[in-house]
């Protein structure tokens, strides 16, 4: 009997360690950060969180770090759309055994077609993108599986009973993801989504600029601007009201209008600058609000991030600065969000984007020019094709962009 009593404890002990990757999470919270529900999950998130667009541009060790600082301050809540594989490999060693402390937004919908990242809805490439992202993490859930970029309500009609939403519900269904979301730029086809009653998240872009932008009008053409409304557009605030009575948790992407736009006034949209601080203020004063997140590419600028946390009330406060809003009259366009791959040449587009934007704001330096002679492929080699603009959310004319920074950088 002894014996069998102390097979039946290893057997206990092998079955625990088995089950070591879906731990429960860990509920301490810190108490230098504010904590939020997340909506109908129960989940309980730091009000800023981390997004991926930093862990490109770093190595694995700058990634432990960073990863390892974030979750110490507090900051739980991840979000990984971008299915390159050095992020991803990067997130998931940064993680290494501290996955249980992390809430994960991974979206469905995307995955690396061996040079670049690519949106799809083919399921078979869903699954290997999405089978990555688990691989990479050394995880076998995510707590939440984003439906990746609806911002098409044809598209959206036309998804209902097809083989990618029944994939993300069997997702769902066996455990894969915790919960369903979707990520979106386009607030009618967020509040179309949010009604149908499938999700309990969405990832939506939202800033004092955008939230002014006549629903249907591009946020980021530069006539919008000229238009701009004298308060949030209806749509949008039937949006935040409906996720708020319906505990739909809103996280938010483009917090600073899309890279630091918002606090430059020379390129803000509403030409004048905002701080970081009054960026965070905005979009968590919405009770819909559970999460602002923001791209950090070292564990040194975690700091200044979380400098909210102890912010005055006077540091805060957004109202004086956006009653002084005027529109923007010049530039403003490419987010670098990298929704226009993959180009056809090969371009990473978004990337030249950021480097002519530097160019052009800074000066041409002899590091930008090397950062742009280093990259695969360059501006010279765009065909005019096309196929980036049907992808960019923002209506950026890439093939002019592609044009004027050949004649920058030279190629």
């Amino acid at each position: 009997m002894k014996k069998l009593a102390l097979l039946a404890f290893a057997v206990t002990l092998v079955m625990a360690g088995c089950g070591n990757k879906q731990e429960k999470q860990q509920t301490k919270e810190n108490p230098d950060m504010e904590y939020r529900t997340l909506g109908s999950t129960g989940l309980r998130v730091g009000v800023i969180g981390l997004g991926c667009g930093g862990f490109d541009e770093i190595d694995s060790t700058a990634s432990r770090q960073l990863v390892t600082y974030a979750l110490d301050h507090g900051m739980n809540y991840m979000d990984i759309y971008d299915a390159n594989p050095k992020v991803r490999s990067n997130i998931g060693y940064g993680l290494g055994k501290r996955r249980n402390e992390a809430i994960i937004q991974g979206h469905i919908g995307c995955w690396w077609n061996g040079d670049s990242y690519e949106r799809t809805r083919d399921v078979e490439k869903c699954k290997i993108g999405f089978e990555d992202l688990l691989t990479r993490l050394n995880t076998d859930y995510i707590d939440i599986g984003m439906m990746h970029i609806m911002d098409n309500m044809e598209e959206w009609q036309q998804l209902q009973g097809s083989p990618y939403l029944q994939y993300v519900q069997d997702l769902k269904k066996q455990g894969k993801i915790k919960h369903i979301g979707v990520s979106s730029h386009n607030a009618e086809v967020a509040l179309a989504i949010a009604k149908s009653g499938l999700v309990e998240v969405i990832m939506f872009s939202l800033n004092p600029a955008f939230d002014r932008v006549q629903s249907g009008k591009n946020p980021w053409d530069n006539k919008t601007f000229e238009e701009m409304l004298p308060g949030i557009d209806p749509v949008r605030v039937e949006l935040y009201d409906y996720c708020a009575q319906h505990e739909i948790a809103i996280t938010v992407m483009k917090t600073f209008g899309g890279g630091d736009r918002l606090l430059d006034a020379e390129h803000s949209p509403l030409k004048t600058a905002l701080t970081r601080d009054q960026c965070f203020a905005y979009v968590l004063s919405k009770p819909c609000v559970k999460v602002a997140l923001c791209s950090i590419d070292s564990a040194d600028k975690v700091d200044e991030y979380l400098h909210y946390l102890k912010a005055t009330d006077a540091e805060k406060d957004y109202n004086s600065v956006l009653n002084r809003q005027t529109a923007q009259t010049d530039k403003g366009n490419c987010t670098y969000c990298n929704h226009c791959a993959p180009c056809s040449a090969g371009i990473p587009i978004a990337k030249v984007n950021e480097l002519l934007d530097k160019a052009e704001t800074e000066g041409l330096t002899a590091e930008l020019q090397a950062q742009y002679d280093a990259l695969p492929h360059h501006a010279g080699e765009c065909t005019h094709c096309g196929a980036c603009l049907s992808r960019c959310p923002f209506g950026v004319d890439v093939p002019s962009r592609m044009d004027a920074a050949k004649s920058k950088f030279g190629h």
